[in-house]
């Protein structure tokens, strides 16, 4: 008999109970591994009140998977190799690159499904775009650095190889206004990242994201059971944020994602409103699985 990965878990979690090892009730099961070890990459924090967008580069925020180019191997943030056709990675330059791999608005599980499917010779590689927005150690401030991605771009020669387009804005009203009609054009967002800004790794005002509604990555850790119509299948799944914060997610999850719920020890996306006084999300629901963390 084929069994669910729910049932699974519970399977999994009624043998350590009759062993004397009960998980916490009421979380059925414990995190079995640690994540992979990932690369230093420069990290985006939400926008604040306080933020002018005079002093940032705006772009748009592409829902892609992040990939990082050494001159040699195409990366997840994890730190995996992606398993790109070798005439992409052939039209890559030497240089090292940070960007997204991109479909197009509104195309990110097709994205996902094809980088993680490992199939060289899939057709819709042909339609994928690197999008490029860093120079992974490169000297000079961030606009500098900029310039000479459009360089790098140009001499490649290779529409697949794209730079992203980078703007001004004056004031927040010029900041909101371009929001909306990225968003109502079916964008993610938008970007800011500080002109003057060196080349730099982990979390701050350096870069910022724009977005609806906030996200953010955090280990599941643990699943509960639903009742009533959800009975059999996944109530929600108890989540440790990078913070250390812990908390639970019921919403947001499909019938065959509750029937075959995200692994103990992956990493997912959530999405929230804002964040509580003790620093928990507000109103947050799953997104999806990250693959590529």
């Amino acid at each position: 008999m084929v069994q669910s990965g729910y049932s699974r878990t519970l399977i999994g979690g009624l043998l350590l109970a009759g062993c004397g090892l009960v998980a916490p009730d009421p979380v059925i099961g414990a995190a079995a591994s640690q994540p992979a070890q990932a690369p230093q990459l420069l990290l985006a924090s939400s926008l604040h009140a306080s933020i002018e967008p005079a002093p940032y580069l705006v772009s748009e925020k592409y829902d892609g998977v992040r990939a990082l180019w050494d001159g040699h191997e195409l990366r997840f943030r994890s730190g995996r190799r992606i398993a790109a056709p070798a005439w992409f990675l052939q039209r890559l330059p030497d240089q090292a690159l940070d960007g997204e791999l991109w479909l197009g608005r509104g195309q990110f599980d097709a994205l996902s499904g094809l980088v993680r499917g490992a199939d060289a010779d899939d057709p819709r590689w042909h339609q994928v775009r690197y999008m490029v927005f860093e120079l992974p150690g490169a000297s000079g401030s961030f606009a500098e650095r900029v310039a000479r991605i459009g360089q790098i771009v140009e001499a490649a020669g290779w529409t697949q190889l794209r730079a992203v387009p980078q703007q001004r804005l004056i004031d927040r009203p010029a900041l909101d206004r371009l929001f909306r009609q990225t968003v109502a054009a079916g964008g993610e967002g938008l970007m800011l990242h500080l002109a003057t800004a060196p080349y730099s790794t982990g979390r701050g005002d350096s870069l910022i994201k724009l977005k609806p509604q906030q996200d953010a990555e955090a280990v599941v850790i643990g699943h509960r059971a639903g009742r009533g119509k959800y009975a059999g299948k996944l109530g929600a799944v108890r989540l440790r944020a990078g913070d250390g914060q812990m908390f639970w997610i019921g919403t947001g999850f499909s019938d065959a994602e509750r029937q075959d719920p995200p692994a103990i020890g992956s990493t997912v996306t959530y999405r929230f409103r804002e964040l509580t006084p003790s620093g928990k999300p507000r109103f947050a629901s799953f997104l999806r699985v990250r693959d590529d963390l």
